[in-house]
């Protein structure tokens, strides 16, 4: 089973959900899962979980066209297949440069390039890192270049190379419904999206929603921090017919520990049974 969670805005306890969820799998109910934090510009589910060592740690590339000028006729075939617009060409001046910003190493170029004028060449994009927690289970984390504008790229490499090591996965993934996030839940079994209860979340839920309804996958809902703002979530919910996974309480202690980085040292029984619960409902729907 893969689950990705997710939430239309930051702040709402995406990685709390995430790294709970995970911590259950694994003590509760006996699940060999890993742990992928894909918000790959600041992860940080490893700050919840004491004692973890590296055991693996690599560094990952992405493949960058180079142009041969003396071998290219200037035909602007390349520009034309490029569907990023990253190649700049004036062939009047015998111009011709790519913007590695804006590339996504996808080889169109080097196809439709019929001089062989375009080689790609190996550039540092991020890199991926297995940690091993105290339980034996396994959290993995991307962490991109700084400088670098290429999420995707790199969260679909760690979600690849997590789909060879295991058929079970929770994806945390970055906040907001932009490209990485599409990314993350592509190719998933079920999405878990964290609202809560004010304005501006149910307002963020609502794009989120209609981002998983075109990817297709079945998904459900959890209100964190509940007990706060106003009902909006819990109508929107009804009147759309949208699963309600669970709810979180709001907890000064819960949030004193998520602060502290402790979260996961003195679970309450009852916030054990809320998130044991959450899981049966995923599993009764995938």
């Amino acid at each position: 089973m893969r689950i990705a969670v997710a939430s239309g805005k930051g702040g709402t306890g995406k990685t709390t959900v995430s790294v709970n969820l995970f911590h259950i799998l694994k003590t509760s109910f006996s699940e060999d899962v890993i742990l992928v934090d894909c918000d790959v510009e600041e992860p940080n589910a490893a700050l919840f979980f004491s004692g973890t060592t590296a055991n693996e740690q690599r560094e990952v590339y992405q493949l960058v066209p180079e142009v041969d000028t003396q071998a290219c006729t200037f035909c602007r075939r390349c520009v034309e297949w490029c569907a990023f617009n990253a190649i700049t060409m004036v062939a009047s001046r015998n111009f011709i440069a790519i913007d590695k910003n804006l590339c996504h190493s996808c080889g169109a170029c080097v196809v439709a390039c019929p001089s062989g004028a375009i080689s790609e060449k190996p550039m540092l994009l991020g890199n991926i890192t297995n940690r091993k927690t105290t339980t034996g289970s396994i959290l993995s984390e991307g962490r991109l270049k700084i400088g670098s504008s290429m999420q995707t790229l790199l969260i679909k490499k760690l979600k690849e190379e997590t789909f060879e090591k295991c058929s079970s996965a929770i994806f945390d993934a970055p906040p907001g419904t932009s490209c990485p996030v599409v990314q993350t839940l592509t190719g998933n079994d079920f999405v878990v999206l964290v609202t809560e209860p004010t304005p501006f979340g149910l307002s963020d839920l609502k794009i989120a929603v209609e981002v998983v309804k075109q990817l297709n996958i079945p998904y459900g809902v959890i209100i964190n921090k509940s007990g706060l703002g106003s009902d909006g979530v819990h109508e929107f919910l009804k009147k759309n017919n949208i699963d309600l996974l669970g709810e979180i309480p709001f907890s000064k202690t819960y949030a004193r520990r998520y602060s502290k980085g402790e979260l996961l040292s003195e679970i309450s029984p009852e916030t054990e049974r809320i998130y044991q619960a959450i899981i049966r409902k995923i599993k009764a729907s995938t």
